[in-house]
């Protein structure tokens, strides 16, 4: 698969084109950024790690029967992937609270959630990615009423099987949030699940082992990457 023309940058990764229409390739950086890229900085390895990492996690649940992005890794850094036509929410589930819902709801963090919270937020870094709901999605024509059913379902499916699979390594699956896109218009997991986007404690110690070691300057961020990565018995 041929690598072409640089399609679009983002805080950590850079999506290009290929000599298939219906295919790109996502090239993981050494960026780290928090604070809609108010801090950033670059951390060796990173990009190897969450590429990796990815290809890992979209591997497990496609064998669960969610479709999703990822088809092969590579190289190190470089994944190719279906090309999506993406839809401008993310769809975000807490187990545990943390983060901006302690912010916003004067919750204490690491309450248990029961049932697990789900929200919607769209992707706008310039309003600083606004919660919304169902009805401003199907208003302002983001996605159907049926693609809104079928992110939530395929969400859900996700939480189980994640829960589960970090359960066996020792870990409590906090928080995450998945993005999605059609692919053949069939609803498809798109970008990418790696310690960046979701929120990994340890099931004992509650130690961080995410981005928020970044966020919160609590240091050893790409050590507890790597920690995540051995516990699930990936190969780095």
């Amino acid at each position: 698969m041929e690598k072409r023309a640089e399609l679009y940058r983002g805080k950590a990764k850079t999506v290009y084109a290929t000599d298939d229409a219906s295919r790109l390739i996502l090239h993981f950086r050494n960026d780290t950024s928090a604070f809609d890229g108010q801090k950033i900085e670059q951390l060796d390895r990173k990009g190897m790690i969450n590429n990796k990492f990815n290809h890992f996690i979209m591997s497990k649940l496609a064998e669960a029967g969610i479709p999703t992005q990822v088809e092969a890794l590579l190289s190190d850094n470089d994944s190719l992937v279906k090309k999506l036509d993406m839809i401008p929410v993310e769809c975000v589930v807490r187990n545990l609270a943390a983060g901006s819902l302690v912010r916003r709801l004067g919750v204490e963090e690491g309450r248990e959630l029961t049932p697990p919270t789900f929200e919607f937020f769209l992707k706008n870094d310039a309003l600083h990615d606004p919660m919304v709901n169902e009805s401003h999605i199907k208003t302002f024509g983001w996605a159907t009423e049926a693609q809104i059913a079928r992110m939530k379902e395929l969400t859900y499916k996700v939480n189980d099987v994640l829960k589960a699979l970090f359960d066996k390594a020792g870990l409590l699956l906090v928080d995450y949030k998945l993005e999605f896109g059609l692919f053949n218009g069939e609803i498809t997991l798109g970008d990418e699940i790696t310690p960046d986007g979701c929120r990994l404690w340890d099931k004992e110690t509650r130690k961080k082992l995410d981005k928020d070691r970044f966020r919160q300057g609590l240091g050893g961020v790409v050590e507890a990457y790597e920690e995540v990565a051995q516990r699930l018995g990936m190969s780095l």
